[in-house]
């Protein structure tokens, strides 16, 4: 049985995301599910998988209320965005659950050259897994960026996760509509940076990393 959902469309900082917020939770409590590919779906949410169906898609981002819909540079969202919020809103009506199991994180990868037309964000360092050490302020770093950090990002679409503190560096990952917009690198050195530094002396800088 169909049930009513209202969806509305909000640009990001990313010019190449729309996130689509419904009135509803789409995932359950505080977990998130990122999807690059229409493979990495399968089993883990069907209306992702669906959204890859749409040849200008890259990428699915789902957390809370929301998906964000990542697009390649081949059509503009003026274009498409009324399309996505009336299939969106159209699927979720028809169907309870949008993630049906949460995906696994994601393991470091080797960097990659952005796609064309790919917005510039912050750049971006490799960290091997087996770099990282736990340490004394790991805690602390992890509760600044929930209390703090977590609400702004989430209301942009995206997701900010702490990977590691090495040698006065805080490592972060970027996802959802974080990864690539342009101004994510005043987001990490003019707003994170400047959050972790005031707050813990052993905090000299923030950088993204996979």
């Amino acid at each position: 049985m169909s049930q009513p959902v209202s969806v509305y469309a909000e640009m990001t900082p990313n010019p190449e995301v729309m996130k689509f917020v419904a009135d509803r939770a789409l995932i359950e409590g505080t977990a998130q599910a990122e999807f690059t590919n229409k493979a990495e779906c399968a089993a883990h949410s069907s209306l992702a998988e669906e959204l890859f169906n749409f040849p200008f898609v890259t990428g699915v981002f789902i957390s809370g209320n929301f998906v964000s819909v990542t697009k390649d540079d081949t059509i503009g969202w003026e274009m498409i965005a009324m399309q996505m919020r009336e299939y969106i809103q159209q699927w979720l009506s028809e169907h309870p659950v949008a993630v049906e199991k949460v995906p696994p994180p994601k393991t470091a990868a080797a960097p990659t050259a952005p796609a064309a037309g790919t917005p510039v964000g912050a750049e971006v360092v490799a960290l091997d897994d087996s770099d990282i050490v736990p340490t004394e302020h790991d805690e602390a770093i992890s509760a600044l960026l929930e209390e703090f950090v977590r609400p702004a990002v989430e209301a942009d679409g995206g997701a900010i996760d702490f990977r590691a503190f090495v040698d006065g560096t805080v490592h972060v990952r970027l996802r959802g509509a974080c990864a690539g917009c342009p101004s994510s690198t005043a987001t990490l050195k003019d707003g994170i940076e400047r959050l972790l530094t005031s707050k813990i002396d052993a905090v000299q800088s923030v950088v993204a990393s996979i």
